[in-house]
């Protein structure tokens, strides 16, 4: 049991230190009764203190309470000691360098695929010609047709808003023609117009009804001025193209030219 110790020469055995043993057994006795529930209880409710020692402070942000106080959570600011490997993460280089690489590669591919190009208007000459006379006021008369080739080399329909043209001969204006939301291109294609212009020759130039009309002279061919403009919108953007261009046409009879099939 405990640990006792006696002196002869006395009356009785008589204990120096207390049992040890003895007084845990009375102290567990005495919290299984109800004086010992009543007495955690009442330790229960004092509040928590902090035992600091001399080279020691109290935790203010604590409170006397123990723990963080749950309003103040987005409050306070944790500190991570600059050892930690939370503050070293790997292949940062490796990471930055390839997420530059892949935004410039992004740039790139968007400015090819998206940055408007012009379209392309190439005059593809006279397809045919039909010549009528006006004897009595000494006129001639021709419906003179023509050919622009489109070329779209974006990613994006193109719509060609307005087309007009103006033939003059010996800068007289002989001829006007206008044509308004003329086609639709689609993306990477290529489409064709052929537009009539009438032209009327004479008043001044009476001497060309003479020119045309002379049996003798077996091809009566003049020189026309082709100026045509042409108006394209795609996207945000709007382009003007013009085109200008010496003719040579037959005013003593009809004319066909046949053009050989484009190449896809």
């Amino acid at each position: 049991m405990g640990t006792q110790w006696s002196r002869s020469g006395s009356a009785g055995n008589v204990p120096l230190v207390p049992d040890v043993g003895n007084a845990w057994q009375r102290v567990t006795e005495d919290d299984d009764s109800l004086d010992g529930l009543h007495r955690r209880e009442d330790i229960a409710q004092f509040p928590y203190v902090e035992f600091t020692g001399k080279d020691s402070i109290t935790c203010a942000t604590c409170q006397g309470t123990g723990h963080i106080p749950s309003e103040q959570v987005n409050e306070l600011v944790a500190l991570i000691p600059y050892s930690d490997q939370r503050l070293r993460p790997q292949r940062t280089k490796l990471y930055v360098v390839l997420s530059a690489v892949l935004c410039l590669l992004a740039s790139s591919l968007v400015v090819f695929f998206l940055f408007p190009r012009p379209v392309v208007v190439v005059d593809d000459g006279i397809r045919s010609v039909t010549v009528q006379y006006d004897q009595v006021n000494t006129k001639v008369l021709m419906n003179l047709t023509s050919s622009l080739n489109f070329s779209n080399s974006n990613l994006f329909t193109v719509t060609v808003n307005t087309l007009s043209c103006q033939v003059l001969y010996m800068k007289t204006v002989i001829g006007t023609k206008q044509l308004d939301n003329v086609i639709t291109i689609q993306p990477l294609s290529q489409r064709q117009v052929n537009f009539t212009v009438s032209i009327e020759i004479g008043g001044s130039a009476a001497y060309v009804y003479a020119f045309c009309t002379m049996s003798s002279i077996k091809v009566h061919n003049i020189v026309v001025f082709m100026q045509t403009s042409v108006k394209t919108s795609y996207m945000v953007r709007t382009g003007q193209n013009t085109l200008e261009a010496y003719r040579y046409i037959d005013c003593g009879s009809n004319s066909t030219v046949q053009k050989p099939p484009r190449r896809p």
